[in-house]
């Protein structure tokens, strides 16, 4: 990997700053002081499943992928990025006395523009256009996740839809998250928890809501048997270690078929909302390989079913998506467990969705992740604020039944009234 100069630029170390895009939607993304470094991961983990894992990192500077934003010494942004959305180049900064060295290990672009906000959003403009995006308006969701997580069930799903009923809350979707299936990488047999995914459709379209379901389509459980009967299909170089347990990237051109069933499937069943998550696993092989298996995914469930990216590489997803995860995971704590920003906390996903507020409306709705209003989450009234004012997709995470006055009014009031599919007037804040 050969990292060629770009630009030598004049910075003042003291005002001057760097704007670096990380590489999925759990990847920091920042404005940096010029004199500074941005955040390194700690462990082989987090740079698997959190960064770029192919791309390794320098100890000092910035390395942003596929776009990087600095100001110079008379305050001019100047922008380095591609333009393809397969081949994206690591950009690299350094300060070196009063100059920044920009260099990258591919073909960048250099414009110059009058701030930040418009280097960003021109280069927004321009990228959509060229994939041919047209930003769908996103439905209003409930999602299992953040109260149930693995252990949902058949009972939950039903409680929220009759509680969601009740109150006549503005709610679109009711989404099944994680806990469905038999294990991740078995998604054709259901978990003890559940009996009939058609029954549970049914239901919530009986009630006059779509229906919608998470998979993780590249990335399996190392004890799945996917993985034990078809080694032929994983990535080695995605090994990594969640759900207790070692985990398996799933190579989306040698699984293809199975992916097709998968989601005939779970199409057939009903399903029209799709959470995928998890998957930069299909493009740490071939960024190619993964736009075309999230292409045959597109292709199967249909161009009426909505479709939203997570744990995805951001460039190489648009034009393929409906919406983003623009952050890592929230949570019911401010700070993360264990002080990375790359793992679920308030502080990293409020970061990275007030960074990434330019995307919304030019590639997609940008999900800044679920609301969650219960009287247990910390700091909740800064969460809302964070959601209300910059995220794109309105998705509310908590048992109904769960919510105090004020979680109820404050989830009722984000659902009444969600941002529409165009640009933010106040870009990054």
């Amino acid at each position: 990997m050969t990292f060629d100069e770009a630009a030598r630029l004049r910075v003042d170390p003291g005002a001057g700053r760097v704007y670096e895009h990380g590489w999925q939607s759990w990847s920091p993304t920042r404005e940096y002081p010029v004199a500074g470094t941005s955040y390194r991961q700690r462990t082989e983990y987090v740079h698997t499943g959190h960064l770029r894992p192919e791309k390794p990192v320098p100890t000092d500077g910035f390395q942003a992928e596929g776009l990087l934003v600095a100001t110079d010494a008379d305050g001019a942004a100047h922008r380095f990025a591609t333009g393809s959305a397969t081949d994206i180049p690591s950009i690299r900064a350094r300060l070196d006395g009063d100059r920044l060295v920009v260099t990258a290990d591919g073909t960048v672009e250099h414009t110059v523009h009058a701030d930040v906000d418009t280097a960003l959003t021109s280069f927004g403009d321009a990228f959509a256009a060229r994939a041919g995006v047209s930003v769908r308006p996103a439905p209003t969701v409930w999602c299992s996740w953040y109260h149930y997580f693995t252990d949902v069930t058949e009972a939950d799903i039903d409680e929220n839809l009759d509680a969601i009923g009740e109150h006549e809350l503005p709610v679109d979707v009711i989404q099944i998250d994680d806990g469905w299936q038999k294990a991740v990488g078995d998604w054709l047999d259901l978990s003890d928890r559940f009996t009939s995914l058609s029954r549970i459709v049914k239901r919530i379209n009986d009630s006059g809501r779509r229906a919608g379901v998470w998979v993780a389509p590249f990335l399996a459980l190392a004890t799945s048997d996917l993985v034990r009967d078809h080694p032929e299909w994983i990535i080695d170089g995605a090994a990594g270690h969640n759900w207790g347990t070692e985990t398996r990237g799933v190579d989306p051109r040698r699984a293809r078929t199975y992916l097709t069933d998968v989601f005939t499937m779970l199409r057939e069943a009903g399903f029209d909302y799709f959470k995928l998550d998890f998957l930069y696993a299909g493009a740490i092989d071939s960024v190619e390989a993964y736009r075309e298996g999230l292409a045959e995914i597109r292709r199967v469930v249909g161009p009426e079913s909505y479709v939203l990216g997570c744990g995805a590489p951001i460039l190489p997803s648009v034009g393929l998506v409906d919406a983003m995860r623009v952050g890592p995971d929230i949570a019911v704590t401010y700070e993360p467990g264990n002080g990375d920003p790359c793992h679920p906390s308030q502080r990293g996903a409020a970061a990275n969705t007030i960074a990434r507020a330019w995307q919304h409306g030019r590639f997609w709705a940008n999900d800044p992740d679920c609301l969650i209003a219960r009287p247990e989450v910390e700091r909740r009234e800064e969460w809302a604020d964070t959601v209300e004012r910059y995220g794109g997709l309105v998705s509310v995470s908590d048992r109904i039944a769960a919510l105090d006055e004020w979680g109820m009014d404050t989830t009722r009031r984000l659902l009444s009234n969600p941002p529409g599919p165009g640009p933010l007037a106040h870009g990054r804040g």
